[in-house]
C-alpha cells in the first residue's frame, strides 16, 4: 500500500503522475565578478572553469534534451545574456525558456532595496533584448530573497518564482493582496551539493560520483511520481554538463521516461497550468504571505 503523502496535488495534464523540470542556472563568470570585483582578470583558471558552462556544457545539454524531446528552463543572469549571445540563441532555438536570475548574480538580501530593484529591472531589460519578451519566471541568485523580492516581482508582472523550498507541489506566495505561483525545489536536487569543489569560493566539499549524485535525484523523482508531486531540479552547466555527469543526466531522463506518465515542461508552462486550475476553481493550493515576520524578535525574548 502506498500512503498518500501529498494531500492535495494538482491534476497534471493528460493524466501524468508528476511534473518535471530539469532547470539550469547558467551563471558563467558572473560569479567571478561578484566575488572578486577588483581582481577578476587575474582569476583565469576559475573563469575558465565557469566558462565551460556556456561554451561546452550547454550545447551538450541541449543535444540531450533534443534527443529526448523535452524543453526545459534556463535561469540566466542578465550580464550572461549579453556575454554569451550565441549560447542564448541556441537555448531559444531548442524551444527552451529563459528566466530571470538577477543581473550579475547579486544576492537580493545583501542589496539595498534600490539596488535590488535596479538588478531586477536590468535583468528584465537584458531578457527582453535577447528574447523579445518579458520573463515569466525568477530565481533569486543563491536563492537569497529579501523581504522586497516578492512584491517587486508582482510589480513587474512575473507569473512564478522558483527560489523557495516550501512544499513538494506548487503553491501561492504573495503579499497582502497579490500572488504568484511558487514552484519549489530543494537543495537535495541542486547539483552544487554534489559536485561543487571551488577553493576560490571556499567550497572544499567531497565531489560525488555521478551515480551517487543521481541516486539522490532519482529517489526524489520516484517519490514525486508515486505521490503526484512536482520535481524541479537545479543544475549548473559548468558542474553537471561535464562529460560523465551529462551522461548521468541522460540516464536519469531515460529512467523518468521509462516510468511513463511524466509531464516534462518548462516552469512557465507548469505555472500557467497551475494558474489555470486555480482560476477554474478545480484546485486550491496553500498560500504563504511574505515576509514571514516584520521585524526581529524584541530584545529579551527567551531563547
Amino acid at each position: 500500500m502506498t500512503l498518500k503523502l501529498i494531500k492535495s496535488p494538482p491534476q497534471w495534464p493528460n493524466g501524468a503522475r508528476c511534473a518535471v523540470c530539469l532547470s539550469f542556472d547558467m551563471d558563467a563568470e558572473s560569479l567571478v565578478h561578484r566575488r572578486y570585483p577588483e581582481s577578476a582578470p587575474d582569476h583565469v583558471a576559475l573563469a575558465a572553469q565557469l566558462r565551460y558552462g556556456p561554451e561546452v556544457a550547454v550545447p551538450r545539454l541541449l543535444d540531450i534534451f533534443a534527443a529526448h524531446g523535452i524543453r526545459q528552463t534556463f535561469f540566466v543572469p542578465g550580464w550572461c545574456l549579453t556575454r554569451y549571445p550565441r549560447t542564448i540563441e541556441q537555448i531559444l532555438a531548442g524551444g527552451h525558456e529563459i528566466a530571470h536570475h538577477g543581473y550579475l548574480h547579486a544576492r537580493p538580501n545583501a542589496q539595498t532595496p534600490e539596488g535590488e530593484r535596479e538588478s531586477l529591472q536590468a535583468g528584465i531589460e537584458a531578457i527582453v533584448a535577447a528574447t523579445g519578451r518579458r520573463p515569466a519566471g525568477y530565481r533569486a541568485p543563491a536563492y537569497q530573497m529579501s523581504r522586497h523580492t516578492i512584491p517587486y516581482l508582482l510589480d513587474e508582472g512575473f507569473s512564478y518564482d522558483s527560489s523557495l523550498f516550501g512544499d513538494d507541489v506548487p503553491y501561492l506566495v504573495g503579499d497582502a493582496s497579490r500572488t504568484l505561483i511558487e514552484l519549489p525545489t530543494d537543495l537535495v536536487m541542486d547539483d552544487w551539493t554534489q559536485y561543487a569543489c571551488l577553493p576560490d569560493f571556499g567550497y572544499m566539499m567531497q565531489v560525488a560520483a555521478p551515480d551517487t549524485a543521481m541516486a539522490a535525484v532519482r529517489a526524489e523523482f520516484d517519490a514525486a511520481w508515486r505521490h503526484g508531486g512536482l520535481m524541479v531540479s537545479v543544475w549548473h552547466p559548468f558542474l553537471s554538463g561535464r562529460l560523465a555527469r551529462a551522461e548521468a543526466i541522460a540516464g536519469l531522463i531515460e529512467h523518468m521516461q521509462a516510468r511513463g506518465d511524466v509531464w516534462f515542461a518548462t516552469l512557465e508552462e507548469i505555472a500557467a497550468h497551475c494558474r489555470g486550475l486555480i482560476d477554474a476553481g478545480s484546485w486550491a493550493p496553500r498560500r504563504d504571505t511574505v515576509p514571514f515576520c516584520d521585524a526581529p524578535l524584541p530584545p529579551g525574548t527567551p531563547g
